[in-house]
């Protein structure tokens, strides 16, 4: 490939993938290493890295040189394999770079820069609260400066080094946007991320090899606390250093989530504008999303001329359809309900009833009736499908009615594929998921977008305990409305804690932590660092029933040894006479106890 470049083809932009994928697989650990807190179970590399690895086995699957076509490719792959919140926030940056360049066989530099320009306008329409300072950030900025850049007479290897620069400029200054990064010295994980694949991009573009490692990110004031990762990441700055190396980002992915919003019902239609009506409301873009924003979340507008899509996961969708009638006629409503469902099923054995060999007559309208209600009939009110670490939870939260229990969590997201093909099997006309990880939430509801044929509601649980108090909390015979309720009270009511140890030493919100501590979470904030496993337990116990609690529930991991458990038990019994105590062998990885009060 020629160092100077005025178009790209699909063979091209393969080669880019290739490269970013490579340069991104290469430093997955490292990113791992940089979580913000000193747990072991930092996987912002693995999810970027895994969900990347399945946009380049689709595109390797559909290999195109139209570059449109290989991008649908590599868009499809990155949204089922997505994983975590930087793996959702990866798949949508790509899928909007996809639609910009859908008819195109080769672009230029302007064609190119647009295309990143939409990618960041689509992922940031993905995230209901977007956050600065995250690979939100590094994104915008990166295809701001591309814009620019491209309005004047410019090759596309330039442009793309004018975007990793100024990618680079941002990550640096994400610990000016995100106080948690700045607190600690370090700067964007997920951004970091993206930055090593727009450098695998120059690389391809300059037909080069990767070699050494790409480290400019960009200067970060002198008076910011560096830390010190572990081996293989040892470049620590200093404090007459100007540049700080991509060993030292945080990824602030717990920023993005939305689990205070719960909505039930999938809504899609379409809004025909500028139709005769006297008092339609003016449609602007920007303004119709903001209004239909209030009422739910995973909301889409895609608007063409005089036609506007919208995609919605609403409790109220009769409400959502009244605001949207202000501005024009409504057409293709589809809302995945039971009556949706039952369509659909009709549909099926029409169709099948027309084309099989082996009937000897077509159904008459009343018999295919009958049979789509008998069919509608199999399928039971409500599934769950949730998302377990241990084989011991796995066991509770089947026991509780869980039709399908994925292994995830802390140390390994499930993909959004993972989680379709498990709701895929489950035959309810409801299905609530449990991500029971705040990492998880954004790639369930995601997820949720691609089942069709029943009803999904994502109840955004973010740990186990929330989980389990959820599923608890359920009612068979109530409508799902309330059980959302349900669900999520009993959810937001609970006390979760969590014990581990430390993999470096750090300072956090003025905690002094040594690598080897045994650190307590509670609610994901370290309240604790101790040498002693039960010392950090107890203390951690006394932070969750500081506000009252009449039941304490322990599940104990793999690690944890039974003199342990008992010396724990003893001491909520002997500590608190009143509260109640339960354990429960979870088998979890990585945490010796996940500990719940209410």
């Amino acid at each position: 490939m020629s160092k100077r470049l005025n178009l790209i083809n699909g063979t091209d932009f393969i080669r880019m993938v290739e490269m970013g994928a490579e340069q991104l697989r290469q430093n997955a650990e490292q990113v791992n290493a940089l979580n913000v807190f000193p747990v072991p179970d930092g996987d912002t590399g693995t999810n970027m890295n895994l969900t990347f690895q399945s946009g380049v086995e689709e595109l390797r699957r559909r290999p195109s040189s139209h570059i449109g076509k290989a991008a649908e490719a590599l868009a499809k792959g990155l949204l089922m394999g997505a994983r975590g919140n930087s793996g959702v926030i990866l798949s949508q940056l790509f899928r909007g770079f996809a639609k910009s360049v859908v008819n195109m066989e080769a672009v230029n530099a302007e064609q190119l820069a647009a295309a990143f320009q939409l990618g960041v306008d689509m992922a940031y329409k993905a995230v209901v609260r977007p956050v600065e300072g995250t690979i939100l950030t590094v994104a915008k900025e990166a295809s701001k400066q591309g814009i620019q850049h491209a309005k004047r007479p410019s090759d596309i290897l330039t442009l793309m080094n004018a975007i990793q620069d100024k990618a680079s400029a941002a990550l640096a200054y994400t610990p000016e946007q995100l106080p948690v990064l700045k607190q600690v010295g370090v700067v964007d994980a997920g951004g970091q991320g993206l930055l090593f694949i727009y450098n695998g991009f120059v690389h391809a573009l300059a037909d080069s090899q990767i070699g050494t490692v790409y480290t400019g990110v960009g200067h970060v004031s002198r008076n910011v606390r560096h830390l010190t990762v572990p081996s293989g990441a040892s470049n620590r700055a200093n404090d007459n250093e100007k540049q700080l190396g991509y060993r030292e980002p945080v990824s602030a992915q717990a920023k993005l989530a939305t689990e205070d919003i719960v909505f039930g019902y999938c809504t899609e239609f379409m809004v025909t504008l500028n139709v005769q009506k006297e008092k339609a409301r003016h449609f602007e873009e920007h303004d119709f999303r903001e209004r239909l924003s209030a009422f739910g979340d995973s909301l889409l507008v895609v608007a063409d001329d005089d036609l506007v899509r919208v995609h919605i996961h609403a409790e109220y969708p009769g409400t959502v359809m009244n605001e949207a009638m202000e501005y024009g006629e409504l057409s293709r409503i589809k809302i995945e309900n039971m009556r949706d469902q039952h369509s659909h099923i009709l549909m099926e054995e029409l169709e099948q009833a027309e084309h099989s060999n082996h009937v000897d007559k077509v159904m008459s309208a009343a018999e295919l009736t009958l049979q789509g209600e008998q069919e509608a009939v199999k399928l039971k009110s409500y599934g769950f499908m949730t998302i377990s670490a241990g084989t011991g939870i796995s066991g509770i939260f089947k026991s509780l009615g869980a039709d399908q229990v994925i292994h995830g969590g802390q140390s390994m997201n499930p993909s959004t594929e993972d989680m379709v093909q498990a709701v895929n099997q489950i035959d309810a006309q409801t299905v609530f998921i449990l991500p029971n990880n705040s990492n998880i939430v954004l790639a369930a509801q995601q997820a949720a977008q691609l089942v069709e044929g029943k009803t999904l509601v994502v109840i955004p649980t973010r740990t186990i305990p929330q989980g389990i108090a959820a599923m608890i909390a359920f009612q068979q015979d109530e409508e799902p409305e309330l059980n959302i309720k349900l669900m999520q009270q009993a959810a937001d009511q609970v006390e979760s804690g969590a014990v581990t140890y430390a993999v470096r030493d750090t300072v956090l919100d003025e905690l002094d932590i040594k690598q080897g501590d045994y650190i307590g979470l509670h609610n994901s904030k370290i309240i604790t660092a101790d040498k002693d496993l039960l010392h950090a337990s107890c203390t951690l116990i006394d932070s969750l029933l500081a506000n009252g609690g009449e039941v304490v529930t322990i599940y104990t991991g793999e690690e944890a040894n039974k003199e342990q458990n008992q010396q724990l038990v003893q001491y909520v019994e002997q500590t608190y006479s009143d509260v109640e105590v339960e354990i429960h062998h979870g088998g979890q990885p990585v945490y010796y106890y996940i500990i719940s009060a209410e």
